[in-house]
């Protein structure tokens, strides 16, 4: 019975051998899948297999008994007797046919990019390998080439050998032919003045190229907005589609000038009316430099406040110290010069002035405190708390003593009371006096206790041509006249620190001096 059987399958086999060839193309259906293969019925009264791994795990999730499937006879018989089937080889063959069939018509196939190789890149179209040289890329250099790698794009068969073991394939050739194409199309509306679409192909310093569809325009910087720019790229990236304006069209030259900002009305026809001086507007600032900072208060106006005009006081600091970018704000409208395109801008008279304040909160002859904030030869500035500077002059540093410099009495960071002397909010000073914390001594005790004729000692404070300043009780200076010195008896020079004595021959109240002589003197002569 067994032996029945077996020669009936020899019988079978031997019939299939005569009708079907190793390399066939056969159309068959799916019997079952197994873990390791799937069973296809190829007619003939015969059954083959296809591995199992030449299936996506998407594809062996979606087969079906019944499903069609065309596999490629690889062997009749393998070592347990059963015919060897292979999809993948049969879906190389196909392919190789419309690779072939697209080279004779020359028609685009689809393929997809898989990686880079060394002057190219590799190409799949359905299981078959394709080569694609740098220069076939793309029309333009593509700096990114790692962008390209898994998209799907058509390609122009260039060549194919003889043994179908190298195929060369182009993209450049593709894209070559549908820009002329568009070429066409785009050349039957172009027109001055007409908006048109297009992709931002290159950004360059001075301006940006625009395919219009086959054709390239050129939108310069100057076009780009009508408010300050520095480089295209703050407004464009490349690959972007935009809509821009034909501005002038050069057929002879085949040059296309292109406006972007043309779309939109100048916004300073009308800023005369729009913003009157005095007008409190809102704004984005835009930059910072260090002269002050640029506010845009409608898309393409800038006005600019200028570092005085930040903030009140009266030596201000780095307007990135007030402001950063993006911030929005408030601000007062100066000045307007639109046949200069110039916008002027206060930030600062939005707020109340500190000499407003001043004027309010201070009266002369009150005492204030406050620090040191510089000091110069001719007087010490003292910073109030409501952000200004006032001015203790040299001259109203002491009563009695003879200043050569503020620094002598004062340094810069201390804290000092003051007597306020006079304010002028119109020009914006405010004069401060330290001796006037005390009494005049030249009204009363001063005249009371020094008279013509007495003798005093002291200490030498400073060698003049003019004479020596003498420091007498309670720090009153005077000044013995060069006229009026007598050197000592041992010869040795007088200098700063000595004791004298010297005999008072002139008091000036008015001019609050006091003139000494070392003549005549009693305990000297003694």
């Amino acid at each position: 019975m067994d032996e029945m059987k077996n020669n009936e399958m020899e019988k079978l086999y031997a019939e299939t051998f005569q009708t079907i060839q190793v390399g066939a193309l056969l159309h068959g259906r799916v019997i079952a899948v197994k873990p390791d293969n799937v069973i296809v019925d190829i007619g003939y009264k015969s059954e083959g297999y296809v591995k199992r791994e030449e299936f996506t795990d998407e594809e062996v999730r979606t087969l079906r008994p019944g499903d069609p499937i065309e596999v490629y006879v690889e062997q009749i018989r393998d070592s347990e007797g059963v015919m060897r089937l292979s999809k993948e080889r049969a879906t190389k063959m196909k392919t190789w046919d419309v690779i072939e069939k697209a080279l004779r018509e020359n028609t685009p196939v689809e393929g997809r990019i898989t990686e880079k190789t060394k002057g190219g890149m590799t190409v799949d179209i359905d299981g078959v390998k394709a080569f694609l040289p740098s220069s076939q890329i793309d029309t333009r250099i593509i700096r990114d080439l790692d962008s390209l790698i898994g998209r799907k794009m058509l390609f122009r068969i260039l060549k194919v050998t003889s043994k179908r073991s190298n195929i060369i394939v182009s993209r450049r050739v593709i894209l070559e032919e549908e820009r002329a194409h568009k070429r066409v199309e785009t050349l039957t509306r172009i027109s001055e003045g007409a908006l048109m679409k297009g992709g931002v192909k290159n950004i360059t310093d001075y301006g940006v190229f625009v395919d219009l569809g086959g054709i390239d325009g050129l939108l310069h910087i100057s076009d780009i907005s009508w408010g300050r720019i520095s480089h295209p790229s703050e407004f464009f990236t490349v690959g972007d589609e935009i809509e821009v304006l034909v501005l002038k069209y050069d057929q002879e030259n085949d040059r296309v000038t292109l406006g972007f900002k043309q779309k939109h009305p100048d916004p300073w026809s009308n800023i005369a009316e729009k913003y009157a001086v005095g007008t409190r507007v809102k704004g984005k600032v835009v930059s910072i430099t260090d002269y002050g900072a640029f506010i845009e208060i409608d898309p393409g106006l800038e006005g600019l406040a200028h570092v005085s005009e930040i903030d009140w006081s009266s030596r201000p600091k780095h307007p990135s110290k007030y402001l950063s970018v993006g911030e929005t704000v408030e601000a007062v409208v100066l000045k307007v010069a639109p046949e200069e395109r110039k916008l002027s801008l206060s930030i600062r008279q939005t707020k109340p002035s500190p000499w407003q304040l001043i004027s309010e909160h201070y009266r002369s002859g009150q005492t204030i405190s406050g620090k040191v904030k510089s000091i110069t030869d001719f007087g010490a500035f003292v910073g109030l708390p409501e952000g200004v500077d006032g001015l203790i002059h040299i001259s109203d540093l002491s009563w009695t003593k003879h200043i050569k410099h503020p620094s002598e009495l004062l340094k810069k960071g201390q804290k000092v009371d003051a007597v306020i002397l006079s304010i002028d909010p119109d020009r914006e000073k405010i004069a401060l006096g330290l001796k006037q914390l005390e009494p005049d001594p030249w009204i009363d005790k001063i005249p009371a206790q020094f008279r013509l004729g007495d003798e005093i000692s002291g200490r030498v404070l400073k060698m003049t041509d003019f004479g020596i300043f003498l420091e007498m009780e309670g720090g009153v200076e005077g000044l013995i006249y060069s006229s009026e010195i007598v050197q000592p008896e041992d010869g040795a020079p007088l200098k700063e620190g000595d004791e004298i004595t010297a005999r008072i021959i002139r008091i000036d109240t008015e001019e609050r001096k006091i003139g000494l002589s070392m003549r005549n003197v009693k305990r000297q002569d003694q």
